[in-house]
């Protein structure tokens, strides 16, 4: 088990690059470049050696240009990118991204679709058992009301390596809890799919959020897949909307409970993420 101390979750963009649909000028301080030179110093002073990079455009260019820079930036350990899981020729991409040793995960930008059972679509499902059959990873990026699509999903491929990012965006700010949690418990007892503990305070009031805001969500997640199968992620820069990454990173430390031994704690801040994603 690595004991290098990982980031499970960071986005790098340079916005004149044109592929990345959501972010405009109306997101405000994020509309700029994002590039590991910004990112060094919050590691350092968190103790974090290394990161997954993960897309934030549905395009196979925006992949090609993180694992360009992956290849150049030794914090980087590995890059979840995107590939159509609805296309024909999904295998033949998939294989060849697969010659990239950081290329370690794929994420369909599933909150963003206009179907909310899109990755139930007969053509995905043959790519998904693709993905299944080479027990690769793979990001499920949603909102509470697609879980019961991802839990069909889950019956279908029962050993599916997955990890759900950002707790599924529960609805924090509204402290909504139901059918949330019922759902990702059911998720849970699938015991290849982890969670991310990341991106939450996107999910609270942005300028008036507390800790005990996040602590409901914290615990569920903790309580129903274990330390053993939960990761930090900082969802930098996108986190900054609501609290800078030493904050994040403090914040989730604080929250985790007490009785949690250090190889757990481990666990969580690298050694889980090391082990799903398969870090060489």
């Amino acid at each position: 088990m690595s004991q290098v101390r990982i980031d499970a979750h960071q986005h790098y963009w340079k916005v004149n690059r044109g592929d990345y649909g959501w972010l405009t000028p109306d997101s405000g301080s994020i509309y700029r470049d994002f590039l590991p030179e910004d990112l060094h110093p919050h590691l350092n002073r968190c103790g974090i050696s290394q990161t997954i990079v993960v897309q934030a455009a549905p395009t196979v260019a925006e992949t090609e240009f993180l694992l360009e820079l992956a290849n150049e930036e030794p914090t980087v350990a590995g890059v979840v990118g995107w590939l159509d899981l609805s296309a024909d020729d999904f295998p033949a991409q998939f294989e060849r991204l697969q010659l990239q040793p950081k290329f370690v995960g794929i994420r369909p930008m599933l909150q963003d679709l206009p179907e909310d059972d899109w990755i139930l679509q007969e053509p995905v499902i043959n790519n998904v058992a693709l993905l299944n059959e080479q027990d690769f990873p793979i990001d499920i990026l949603v909102f509470p009301r697609h879980l019961p699509y991802i839990v069909q999903l889950l019956e279908r491929f029962p050993t599916l390596r997955a990890t759900i990012d950002h707790l599924a965006k529960p609805y924090i700010k509204d402290r909504v809890v139901e059918p949330w949690s019922a759902l990702m418990t059911q998720i849970a007892a699938f015991p290849s799919v982890m969670c991310k503990l990341s991106g939450m305070v996107t999910e609270a009031d942005h300028q008036h959020w507390k800790p005990s805001d996040l602590r409901p969500y914290v615990e569920h997640v903790l309580n129903v897949f274990g330390p053993n199968r939960v990761m930090f992620g900082s969802d930098y820069p996108v986190c900054t909307l609501a609290a800078d990454y030493e904050t994040v990173y403090q914040t989730l430390v604080d929250l985790l409970p007490n009785e949690l031994t250090g190889p757990q704690l481990e666990r969580i801040f690298g050694g889980n993420a090391a082990e799903f994603y398969r870090l060489r």
